[in-house]
């Protein structure tokens, strides 16, 4: 499915955007401390993308990639809860880029559905490190009820003189219940720690329940985190979703399992100009080409 089929950068209008917000910090001598993101572009010639199914933008640090996921990510409202690298021309640059969207099944303009969101590696940490404090808190919170199961079950009756006493109270009738073991106790009281693996399938496992049918995506270097071996199962998950289940992705990524993803359209943003590439001319796979090239002995043996 293609929602957005194009997003146009305001390249051409750049100059007089950096003037406006110059004579609006101070008039005829006004500044800009930073001009980011304008001029980040116009070296590479790239005015416009043009979006498939599965659209990666693929480049070193600082080539832009993840500025470009952030400026449609803007334009188009899209949620998002890590925030990303502004400037004061941020929104005036992404409030003058343009777009068009793609047809539904009658031929008319899609909409954004509702749900797309850009999702950043900074998400997928938040995630892992938000799994981790709140399984270390139930942690405690079980030694504390492991310490007050058998102070409430065999000491003395609570006494009910108020509203203050009634949580101590209603804690103790459920200790003292036949049916409600000590175990039972702790997990009602507790609560129960989140399924927790590795970091990689942590990670994983966020992807598997955030990316829903019917969508569009924008997906920052989503591979951090992943071994090899998961991200050929994140790429197989963006496969099918965007085959089969009405999902659209945009990607940045350094991934060659990403890269190899069937039927992606993929921006060289490291290139001058910027070019559409297939996946196996990009530089970044063929240095892993080579090395394995040069150690083609060591598997053969």
């Amino acid at each position: 499915m293609i929602y957005l089929e194009s997003f146009s950068l305001p390249i051409q209008q750049e100059e007089d955007l950096l003037s406006r917000k110059a004579a609006e910090n101070g008039g005829p001598l006004g500044y800009i401390d930073n001009p980011y993101p304008c001029r980040l572009f116009a070296e590479k010639d790239l005015y416009e993308l043009y979006f498939r199914p599965v659209t990666i933008l693929y480049g070193g640090n600082g080539s832009g990639k993840s500025t470009l996921l952030n400026l449609i990510a803007a334009r188009l409202g899209l949620q998002r809860v890590s925030p990303c690298n502004t400037g004061e021309m941020f929104s005036l640059y992404a409030a003058h880029c343009a777009y068009t969207m793609g047809e539904d099944e009658d031929g008319d303009p899609c909409k954004i559905p509702e749900g797309s969101r850009i999702i950043t590696s900074d998400d997928v940490f938040d995630f892992m490190l938000a799994l981790r404090t709140n399984n270390e808190d139930i942690s405690e919170n079980k030694q504390e009820a492991r310490q007050d199961w058998a102070q409430l079950r065999y000491g003395q009756t609570v006494k009910l003189h108020g509203m203050e006493d009634y949580d101590a109270l209603r804690a103790q009738v459920l200790a003292r219940r036949k049916s409600v073991s000590r175990r039972e106790y702790i997990r009602r009281t507790a609560g129960q720690e989140a399924l927790q693996t590795s970091n990689g399938e942590t990670a994983l496992r966020y992807f598997e329940e955030k990316l829903q049918m019917d969508t569009l995506f924008c997906l920052d270097e989503p591979e951090n985190s992943l071994s090899p071996r998961l991200q050929l199962q994140l790429a197989e998950l963006l496969e099918q979703l965007s085959r089969y289940c009405g999902c659209q992705f945009i990607i940045a990524t350094h991934s060659p399992f990403l890269l190899a993803l069937p039927g992606a359209r993929i921006y060289d943003l490291d290139a001058r100009p910027a070019q559409i590439k297939d996946w196996w001319q990009l530089e970044n796979t063929r240095t892993y080409f080579s090395f394995f090239q040069k150690h083609r002995h060591l598997f053969e043996e």
